[in-house]
């Protein structure tokens, strides 16, 4: 960002939300992901764009967006998503903080359901919510839902948390409190279990995201267990606590058969069915409508029809 459009984004009054979008080459979907940010009902935010050395031209489509709300900051090295996030969350001026990816879409709704819900629930320190899960071309084939209050969250939190890291908003203290951990995988579970004990986690009843999934990849699921497998036996021999790590791992290994067979197979999401439970006829309607909004707002960006981006105009680090 130039001193002028700097000192002209500091004299702004601080905004509400704070959302930070890491990006890795993301040159096909950030378009999409930015357009739906400029479709939220609740306008008092703040998108902190974080490239993590891309070598597409992920940040030249991003800079198309004229937005004063919408600022750049150019990587050039790659550092991974924990410490982006933890680099979003040091320049946040909102008074909370949403995650979002370059590949999804969030729902209009979803910043003032989240906000409504924390501000209504000044104990809980983040939410989550639903995603509806699709696949490129916006046909969803599937919803994942967690549970709704602390207690039923954390029941069972050397196994999993459920939270989906994707929807995650809550307080910028709370993220600055505990900060992620630059481990090679799974950085939101073991965030959510350091911090569990004290604090207060919550999902909202509804669907907030469009999480994007094309496909499954056997090697990152395989790669993700195997670190969860570390972190449970690690938490067990703290805590002394063996034969809940050694069901953990058991757990964890179960879990990675069904994988294999499942993908080796082809059968997929025929078996792996409580990845992504069936969504409903309304859900399906409902979010074809926001594809569609953001189709709309991406299409009237690139005929000229709706002054949002210039290329001459736009704001960078």
């Amino acid at each position: 960002m130039t001193d002028k459009h700097l000192d002209k984004h500091r004299s702004q009054s601080c905004p509400i939300i704070s959302i930070g979008m890491p990006v890795f080459n993301c040159a096909t979907t950030v378009a999409y992901a930015i357009c739906s940010i400029l479709n939220q009902t609740f306008k008092d935010w703040e998108l902190l764009i974080v490239d993590d050395g891309s070598t597409d031209n992920t940040m030249e489509i991003a800079a198309l967006f004229d937005d004063p709300r919408i600022i750049l900051i150019r990587g050039g090295v790659n550092k991974r998503l924990p410490t982006r996030l933890n680099e979003c969350v040091s320049r946040a001026r909102g008074r909370y903080f949403a995650r979002m990816d370059g590949d999804d879409i969030a729902y209009p709704g979803r910043l003032e359901c989240q906000l409504e819900f924390l501000q209504s629930h000044p104990d809980v320190d983040i939410a989550g919510g639903c995603m509806v899960v699709f696949r490129d071309e916006g046909t969803a084939f599937g919803t994942r839902r967690s549970p709704l209050n602390h207690a039923q969250i954390c029941a069972s939190p050397w196994r999993n948390i459920p939270m989906a890291h994707p929807t995650w908003m809550g307080k910028v203290e709370w993220f600055r409190r505990y900060q992620y951990l630059t481990v090679a995988a799974a950085e939101d579970q073991e965030l959510l279990f350091r911090a569990y004990q004290n604090s207060q986690f919550a999902n909202v009843p509804k669907i907030v995201l469009g999480y994007r999934e094309n496909r499954l990849s056997l090697e990152y699921i395989l790669f993700q267990r195997r670190h969860i497998c570390k972190r449970i036996i690690l938490n067990a021999g703290q805590q002394r606590r063996y034969m809940r790590g050694a069901l953990g791992v058991i757990s964890q290994i179960a879990k990675a058969v069904i994988d294999i067979i499942a993908i080796c197979t082809g059968l997929n999401y025929y078996i792996l069915r409580h990845r992504s439970p069936p969504i409903l006829a309304e859900e399906k309607i409902e979010w074809n409508s926001v594809w569609q909004q953001v189709g709309i707002t991406y299409n009237l960006l690139l005929t000229g029809q709706k002054p949002i981006f210039n290329i001459s105009q736009s704001s960078s680090v």
